[in-house]
């Protein structure tokens, strides 16, 4: 069968049609799906073709009103809300053992959420709320619903998890590890959190797509410049401006090329589901197709993947085994 090509000016719904049969019969969970964010666009175009999708968010409010608007427009969209503050570890717990509680296995799950880029904030649990949202708290919730997604398995499907990282984990170092567990307030900065915490999914994934021995296929990929809800916060513009991201207006900044969010979601729904990535789990995928070279070396090191693994494994405290 032959699949179209796709550039960085194609959208979301463009491949959820090129892959429909791919989608049809699949129940995926995706984090992150406020009403005019990238989440909400993927489940807005996979709920036409998917048996179930399930979406998420810590704001029960705002996932009742994404709900509303994926069914008006899909009435036929099997949608089922899930409270998850990917921002607590407990919090984490009890929506893993409500996903487990589901009839479903899981064919693929999409980590999109992520953690407003601002002033230093811990968390609950004392951990830095960037890296405790984009990669302490799907670590856990991933291990935790890991026999939901293993029972999705097939002779001839293999479940995908899917980690929606940035291709400025390259303008950042390397991850200080034992950061991850005891971040320091001193040093951080707004960006300084947002490049380890991507820069950590792309390493999560090719680690889980590593340790799974093909029973997991793990993606990682970045949605290009997106003007979404998350950079739109109040507490993140003064960073954001300083950046030069953002104009002193606080608009987009015209040193970027800025995608729609139907274009940046699209990267995402390629990741999930393009049958021709079977072959190769755990690559990156920037602008529509799989761009390895153009992730850093401290975020493809097979080494810094491996103790990354061990130490949230000992920071979440629980052991990953397939």
């Amino acid at each position: 069968m032959s699949f179209p090509t796709f550039t960085i000016s194609t959208t979301a719904e463009e491949v959820a049609t090129a892959f429909a049969k791919e989608i049809q019969g699949k129940n995926v969970l995706i984090t992150g799906t406020s009403m005019n964010g990238l989440g909400f666009e993927n489940a807005r175009v996979i709920a036409r073709h998917a048996n179930l999708v399930i979406i998420t968010g810590y704001n029960t409010e705002r996932l009742k009103l994404s709900e509303e608007a994926i069914k008006k427009e899909v009435p036929s969209a099997n949608i089922r809300p899930l409270t998850l503050d990917l921002s607590s570890l407990a919090a984490v717990r009890k929506a893993a053992a409500e996903v487990n509680a589901y009839p479903e296995p899981i064919h693929v799950v999409i980590h999109n959420a992520a953690a407003t880029i601002g002033p230093f904030k811990a968390t609950v649990d004392g951990f830095e709320s960037q890296m405790a949202t984009a990669h302490l708290g799907p670590f856990l919730f991933t291990k935790l619903i890991a026999p939901k997604i293993l029972a999705a398995g097939t002779a001839s499907y293999t479940p995908r998890v899917v980690f929606v990282s940035s291709s400025a984990h390259r303008m950042g170092p390397a991850i200080d590890l034992e950061s991850i567990g005891k971040p320091n307030s001193t040093t951080y900065t707004a960006f300084l959190g947002y490049f380890h915490a991507k820069a950590a999914q792309i390493l999560t994934a090719i680690e889980l797509s590593k340790r799974s021995q093909g029973k997991i296929n793990a993606y990682s990929l970045s949605p290009g410049a997106v003007s979404t809800n998350i950079n739109q916060k109040e507490e993140s513009k003064a960073d954001m401006i300083a950046a030069g991201i953002l104009t002193p207006e606080g608009l987009p900044s015209s040193k970027f090329h800025w995608k729609t969010i139907p274009e940046g979601a699209a990267t995402t729904m390629i990741a999930a589901f393009d049958p021709r990535l079977a072959a190769t789990p755990g690559v990156y995928l920037q602008d529509a197709v799989v761009a390895n070279d153009q992730v850093a070396p401290h975020a493809s090191d097979l080494d810094t993947a491996a103790k990354l693994w061990t130490i949230t494994e000992t920071v979440v405290g629980e052991t990953f085994s397939f």
